[in-house]
């Protein structure tokens, strides 16, 4: 097995390049079977999501090459089947996706239900909610959701939640029903919107991606076309928070510094000096860091993704602090790892209450999630001694070059095996 062992206290000083998004790349890579042209999608980040996906694709006849490290070339226009693996599916959650991509194009799709990050109840009710008011039957058995329409047609969906999936999902579908198609409460992140201008780079006609209403206006057909994926702000603030905890000076670049303003303002009320130009932002940390309330919520609120990694941060933090977790119900199944570290933090429902200015220790601890790693890694770049995270696959499907770019900043950060 993989471990990251980090000996700690090394403020990080430098600058790190931030990849394309995860949460972007995993839409618009599955939105490309749209297209009856060519695709050229370029700041892809070399993660295993993005490869599962790749994989994925592969498997239902798309041709998938590589032009450089980043760049792939995506020829979807002889597709050989519309159904995905099982075994593929469970790989990833974004794996969903491939519903509303294939019912779009070709009126039918057979997807497994999705794997990924075990965060609590993640239903796609509103997901197929959306399918049925487009004009499809939706059928879902044996963990497999069956779709078919002979043909779709655009209604008014409201989402009684702002589902970032549900929403680029039928978005996705609508993109080739007949007439005109509302979402009301859609949701608003950044990778929504990403993904509508991908698709509009094709022809599709949507308007209104990133507000609560988006208006998609059918088209009989999608071309081709080159498309950059935008740089990740999960990954920029994990960056962030980390020189903050250790007390660092770190400039993320190749960033969009309003999708980090929820974060930004955290930093600077915690007493972070925080910079930021057109494509950088620079956090320098504080020698008293002061205690704050967090709550996260769907854009442009604070977001879920970064709560782990902000609930590490503020453990260092003088006084009490609050976070209240809003999206996820079992965010916090982290907490028992990283109070092995030393974190006096206390779980009350659905809010975390911090006792600050405490001491992390090295210690053995594993990954329970994705964002739960890099919470265990940031507190590890503090902590006194060697701590050894294990479970460490979580990261690489998120994360790229992860400890390479710690160790670009001064952390004393490595992968080993070892035999259990």
């Amino acid at each position: 097995m993989e471990y990251i062992v980090i000996n700690g206290q090394n403020p990080l000083n430098g600058n790190v390049n931030i990849s394309g998004a995860k949460n972007a790349a995993v839409a618009i890579l599955p939105a490309s079977i749209a297209s009856g042209g060519v695709c050229e999608i370029d700041n892809l980040p070399q993660i295993e999501d993005v490869m599962s996906m790749i994989s994925a694709m592969q498997s239902m006849g798309i041709i998938c090459d590589f032009k450089d490290e980043h760049t792939l070339v995506v020829d979807a226009r002889n597709i050989t089947s519309h159904v995905l693996d099982e075994k593929l599916a469970k790989n990833m959650r974004a794996s969903y996706y491939f519903m509303g991509a294939l019912l779009g194009r070709y009126k039918q799709a057979e997807v497994p239900l999705p794997g990924g990050c075990d965060l609590g109840s993640r239903p796609i009710d509103y997901h197929l909610k959306g399918f049925a008011a487009l004009g499809a039957t939706c059928i879902q058995e044996h963990g497999v959701v069956k779709l078919y329409a002979e043909k779709l047609k655009g209604a008014n969906i409201y989402l009684d939640c702002p589902s970032v999936g549900a929403t680029i999902n039928i978005m996705m579908a609508a993109v080739f029903a007949e007439g005109i198609t509302l979402i009301e409460n859609a949701a608003k992140e950044p990778h929504i919107v990403d993904t509508a201008n991908f698709l509009n780079k094709l022809g599709a006609k949507i308007g209104g991606a990133g507000t609560a209403t988006i208006r998609i206006t059918g088209v009989p057909s999608l071309g081709g076309g080159e498309y950059t994926v935008l740089p990740d702000p999960i990954e920029a603030g994990t960056y962030m928070i980390a020189a903050a905890i250790t007390g660092g000076d770190v400039t993320v670049e190749n960033i969009i510094p309003k999708h980090m303003d929820s974060v930004t303002s955290k930093l600077k009320e915690m007493g972070c000096l925080v910079t930021e130009g057109d494509d950088w932002i620079t956090v320098r940390g504080a020698k008293d860091l002061r205690s704050c309330e967090v709550k996260t919520a769907f854009y442009p609120g604070f977001p879920t993704d970064l709560q782990p990694q902000m609930a590490t941060l503020l453990c260092k933090a003088q006084g009490t602090s609050t976070i209240t977790e809003n999206v996820f119900e079992q965010r916090f199944r982290y907490i028992g790892e990283i109070k092995r570290l030393g974190a006096q933090i206390k779980v009350e429902g659905r809010m975390a209450v911090t006792k600050g200015s405490c001491v992390f220790t090295g210690a053995e601890v594993s990954a329970t999630d994705l964002r739960a790693g890099a919470a265990l890694v940031i507190a590890g770049l503090c902590a006194r001694g060697e701590t050894v995270i294990g479970n460490v696959g979580h990261l690489d499907r998120g994360y790229e070059r992860f400890e390479e770019k710690f160790r670009s900043l001064g952390a004393d950060i490595k992968r080993i095996k070892r035999d259990d």
